[in-house]
This record gives structure tokens, sequence and C-alpha cells, in this order.
């Protein structure tokens, strides 16, 4: 995978100091450009290619908040605030992470982490005639390339998900969210059922008292996500017991 551009913006001068050490020291990313406002990057985003902002939340004039609501989709954000209350607020507009200041190094590159899988996750080969869909995952010190007709299932963990594979005895770990599966792999292949689970739909073998089997696992179906699962299966003449 190419580094990933990226622009730094934040009013203070530290902070934006701090960051772009931390850009530099991180091999995939590559830093385009670092401002004390959101203005002067928008028009910086408008004339430069750009993949990821660290920006910040509250700033003058235009906040962080304000300013990735305007951001075309395929520009990324992690927010960089001192305040926490912005969470939830933050996630609204597709933020990819939440670092709280003071952060290190170590949480920095987590994030980065997480922005590198989402931007693996979008760029899934597309089918041809000759060439399957793949996705590339990195887990442990290495990546991987799956493919996705071979995916059976993947649980969630918090920051973490496991990928279980048809010949592989052991799932693939990997540090990426199950938001962000749920919304990037093909939708007619793959649907999210449970909390903690997204399935291969062409997988299923049997369903049966609200579970899902695959292989030899057995897989709940929660109430949350029942109805959109019950439609797939009237659609294709399942029959749920």
């Amino acid at each position: 995978m190419t580094k990933l551009k990226c622009i730094i913006v934040d009013d203070e001068p530290m902070a934006l100091k701090l960051i772009e050490k931390y850009v530099s020291q991180t091999p995939d990313l590559e830093l385009v450009g670092k401002f004390e406002n959101a203005f002067e990057a928008e028009k910086a985003i408008q004339s430069t290619p750009v993949d990821l902002l660290f920006l910040d939340i509250q700033m003058p004039d235009m906040d962080g908040i304000e300013f990735a609501a305007k951001l075309p989709p395929q520009v990324r954000v992690i927010f960089t605030t001192a305040f926490q209350e912005y969470a939830l607020e933050s996630y609204k507009v597709n933020a990819l992470d939440y670092l709280l200041k003071p952060f290190n190094y170590t949480e920095f590159l987590k994030a980065t982490e997480k922005a590198k899988n989402w931007f693996q996750l979008v760029n899934i080969s597309a089918k041809t005639e000759n060439e399957e869909a793949y996705m590339l995952v990195k887990s442990g010190y290495k990546s991987m390339q799956i493919k996705l007709n071979e995916i059976l299932y993947i649980q969630g963990l918090k920051d973490y998900v496991k990928i279980y594979i048809e010949e592989l005895s052991s799932p693939i770990l990997t540090l990426m969210t199950m938001k962000n599966l749920e919304t990037d792999l093909p939708q007619d292949k793959f649907m999210r059922v449970h909390r903690s689970f997204i399935v291969a739909l062409d997988k299923i073998r049997s369903i049966e008292k609200g579970m899902i089997k695959i292989k030899d696992k057995i897989i709940p179906i929660s109430d949350s996500y029942r109805a959109t699962f019950q439609e797939y299966v009237n659609n294709n003449n399942f029959k749920i017991k």
C-alpha cells in the first residue's frame, strides 16, 4: 500500500509540532500540509490530494466537527482534541478515530493502523472475469491478502476482529472495526447479524431458532438485525424455523 497523504489542522503550535513529529516517525504516512485553521486546510484540500486529516475540534471561526462535515467522502478524519465530550459527535461525521490529548505515540500509531486498514478495505479489488475480489489486512507484523469468497464469518472484539477463513484452522486477527467492515464489504455478499458477527451469506448452511450455522459454528441473530436478515431470507427462499 502507498503512503497515506495527510494534513494536520490544529490551532495550538505545540500540538501541531508534536503530531508532525509523530507523522515523521510513521513510515506509512506522508505529510502534505499543516495548518492552524480550517479555512487554510480547506483551500489546500481543493488543490492537493489528501487521504487523512489529523483534526483538532475546538478552533476559532470553524470548528473541527463543522469542517469534517464538509469534507469529500474519500477524505477521512482522526480527531485530536482535549475535550472528551465531543467523542459521540465526532463519529456522526464518520471519524475513523478520536485521540484525546495528551496522547502518546503508541495511541497515535494505533489510530493510524485503523486508518490504514480502512483504506485497504475500501480498495478491495473489483471482481472481473479473471480476478477475484480480495482485501488486505495487517496481522501481527505481516500484511495478508484475503479472498472475499473464502471468508466464512467475522467476529468483532472491540478494536480487533477475527476473520474466519475456509481451510484455515485459526482465524486471522487484525486491528479493524466491525462498523467499517459492515460499511465497506460488499452488501450483497456479507451481512451483519449481531453486534459481534458479520456472516458471508453464501456460506450459510442452515437457519434455525434464531441461529445461523456456518460449518460447525452456531452464530446468533440479534433482535436489532433480525428484520434485515429476515428480509434477505424471504427474498432467497430460506425458512427460519
